[in-house]
């Protein structure tokens, strides 16, 4: 009888370090599918950000053109061209994401914050005129149409 009981007791010893091996694997597994979603949305990232600036170095940029009498104010500055180039920019970048400070850096507009803000503000106002897709949070692509 001595023996069946400790069998038993074997048995459940066994049963319990099963579980709590359960429990830490799994643990783990987690641990690591949100490590490997982490890398993945990195990745995935840096690829756009690439891409889109390698699209940039392939197109030789655009002469400027004079400004015609309708972009011109009162004070005879012109208005509209960050509109434009972020518009030529993503003809060039065609359905890829890109970030808003990448966007301010193609264009040599990333030496201050107040010049990437300028980017970021235009971008929305061109999400909201439908001439650009958000893509994500803090991503930009052109408009499918």
């Amino acid at each position: 009888m001595a023996s069946v009981t400790r069998k038993a007791r074997s048995v459940e010893h066994t049963a319990e370090s099963l579980q709590e091996d359960l429990l830490r694997l799994e643990a783990q597994r987690q641990a690591l599918e949100r490590e490997l979603a982490a890398v993945v949305a990195h990745l995935g990232s840096v690829q756009r950000a690439l891409g889109a600036l390698q699209a940039v170095m392939r197109t030789p940029a655009p002469a400027a053109a004079p400004p015609d009498a309708a972009a011109l104010s009162h004070t005879g500055r012109t208005y509209g061209r960050l509109t434009e180039q972020i518009m030529d920019f993503f003809e060039r970048t065609g359905d890829t994401e890109v970030r808003a400070r990448d966007v301010a850096a193609a264009l040599g507009r990333d030496g201050d914050s107040g010049s990437i803000n300028a980017v970021r503000s235009t971008l929305d106002r061109l999400v909201g005129a439908s001439r650009l897709d958000r893509a994500g949070r803090g991503l930009y692509r052109a408009h499918r149409s």
